[in-house]
């Protein structure tokens, strides 16, 4: 997969991980950059390894799948990408909790890094570099991590719903692309 394809899905990937993120900025209003850091480092583990970890997955059934792999990679983006965008929509519970936390950061980055394994296992049918696509997802996600905090702490909740739905579409149009590539033969991007 090319780089600028993997940048885009990596921006596609991250925006659960911004939302929460600005939702951390909104409630430790007055976070420092070393307890932001710590929480952007946390998300951006999960959302590299967890490709990883599909990866593996995948590569384990890529011979049984190979006539329709790119199928299964539109499909698996697909739903990702409508799953994104129709929890956007849904209303938040405003929980007192602690992002500083160990186990609520853990938590978080597990819970917003769930998509990204099963990327992780489209991404087994292509020719990635999967530690490369895990090292540029991670990277992205802590960048968007630390932009979303400081977006918390200084504008609040208006934007975090559109940026959901903005990562959905970005999914969708990279299975649309995966599915041309190999239907048509169409090189886009």
């Amino acid at each position: 997969m090319e780089f600028f394809t993997l940048v885009l899905l990596a921006i596609g990937l991250c925006f659960d991980t911004f939302a929460v993120s600005v939702t951390t900025g909104l409630i430790l209003s007055s976070i420092t950059f070393f307890n932001a850091a710590k929480i952007a480092l946390t998300f951006a583990f999960f959302q590299g390894a967890m490709p990883v970890v599909g990866w593996v997955v995948g590569s384990r059934v890529r011979t049984f799948a190979a006539d329709y792999d790119h199928w299964l990679a539109f499909i698996l983006l697909l739903i990702i990408g409508i799953k994104m965008i129709a929890e956007s929509f849904k209303k938040e519970e405003k929980k007192q909790l602690n992002p500083l936390q160990p186990r609520v950061m853990a938590g978080l980055g597990l819970a917003t890094s769930i998509d990204a394994l099963v990327v992780g296992i489209s991404l087994a049918f292509f020719e990635t570099r999967i530690l490369t696509a895990g090292f540029i997802i991670g990277a992205v996600t802590f960048i968007a991590s630390m932009l979303g905090i400081l977006f918390g702490k200084k504008t609040g909740e208006r934007f975090g719903r559109k940026m959901e739905i903005f990562g959905g579409i970005i999914l969708i149009l990279i299975g649309i692309k995966i599915l041309c590539e190999h239907l048509f033969g169409i090189k886009l991007l």
